[in-house]
């Protein structure tokens, strides 16, 4: 069980991720046969497998590691080759040298791990071959511009939509994390319902960092994509409810904290509370108008008008009972924070 788990994920990846690393291959083996005076063109055949990435500004970024570690290790191999000749503790050598090389400059692991290999590949096989090591270089060039090509032209991939999703259901997430406090305020809890309510709330920081991750992913898509300008403002308008989110949730969890450990059951009779309840109701009312999901991806919502927002009137606050001020006056800083965020008038 625990050897089919290493060896397999949960997910498959893309159909069409697949084509186009068979493709690029494909196309890379034979302008590699057209071009060069190769039979089996297997660096550029591992050049295209290697360059296909799920994004075009990664596959570059995959081309440029994998290029410069076939550049080194040719380099390293052919000044070796040159001096030492080509023997088994010469190749074992090379290798050695290689990965210390690349240790040294702090190079990327696809890098560091190409150069030991071309080196190893160049004195094994191209010892007796004028041109060999040119040729694999130039291989690698054929592989992984072909790789670079085909990722950008067949249906280049945009991860904009589950950016959407992920900020959506965090949003619809913390809107109903507000009703929860909502109706804690106003009826009786048990320590089980306080505990429930504090869990669902802690919830709501790995999927913030999910949605930030989400975020950093629909970026790098769009970097080298053709259809950047167009997706540009889907993705503005994800970037600006994002800015408010990291707050909401610290305000959220903070809210739920207060109430978890200063709770008690004649809290429901402060009229403050309940006043406070009602608005934080309409808090979470107005944050689901936010977080509505717009039928377009590339068009970006109108924000909500004033008179919309149902998170308008003044909240009037009765000294407390002694025992809850501390408690109302956490949450009332709470509210004016979540506030701020919902309606953009942050300072």
């Amino acid at each position: 069980m625990i050897l089919t788990s290493a060896l397999r994920i949960s997910t498959r990846l893309p159909v069409l991720h697949v084509v186009k690393m068979a493709v690029a291959v494909a196309l890379a083996w034979l302008a590699s046969q057209l071009l060069l005076p190769s039979e089996l063109p297997i660096f550029a055949a591992i050049a295209a497998l290697l360059v296909v990435q799920p994004s075009v500004n990664q596959t570059l970024g995959r081309a440029i590691e994998r290029t410069a570690g076939v550049i080194g290790g040719v380099l390293i191999a052919s000044t070796i080759g040159f001096f030492l000749g080509q023997s088994s503790w010469v190749v074992l050598g090379t290798i050695v040298v290689s990965i210390l090389v690349a240790w040294a400059l702090r190079l990327s692991p696809v890098s560091a791990s190409q150069i030991p290999i071309s080196a190893m590949l160049v004195l094994a096989l191209g010892a007796t071959t004028p041109g060999y090591a040119l040729d694999r270089i130039f291989e690698t060039f054929i592989g992984a511009g072909i790789a670079l090509v085909i990722n950008a032209l067949i249906v280049p991939p945009v991860l904009i939509a589950p950016a959407r999703d992920a900020v959506g259901l965090l949003a619809r997430e913390l809107a109903d994390t507000f009703d929860r406090i909502a109706r804690a305020l106003r009826t009786p809890q048990s320590p089980i319902d306080l505990m429930e309510l504090m869990i669902k709330a802690r919830l709501l920081r790995p999927m913030l960092a999910s949605v930030e991750k989400a975020i950093v992913q629909a970026e790098e898509s769009l970097m080298l994509n053709p259809r950047k300008a167009r997706l540009r403002m889907a993705l503005d308008a994800d970037h600006d409810m994002i800015e408010r989110l990291p707050t909401l949730v610290t305000r959220a969890i903070g809210m739920t904290r207060a109430l978890h450990d200063h709770y008690d059951v004649s809290l429901q009779y402060e009229p403050s509370v309940q006043a406070f309840s009602r608005e934080l109701a309409r808090a979470a009312h107005d944050l689901a108008l936010l977080a509505r999901e717009a039928g377009d991806p590339t068009v970006v919502p109108e924000p909500p008008a004033a008179d919309v927002l149902a998170l308008t009137a003044p909240l009037r606050i009765v000294t407390p009972h002694p025992d809850h001020w501390i408690l109302i006056g956490s949450l009332m800083e709470d509210l004016r924070r979540v506030r701020e965020e919902i309606v953009g008038d942050r300072a």
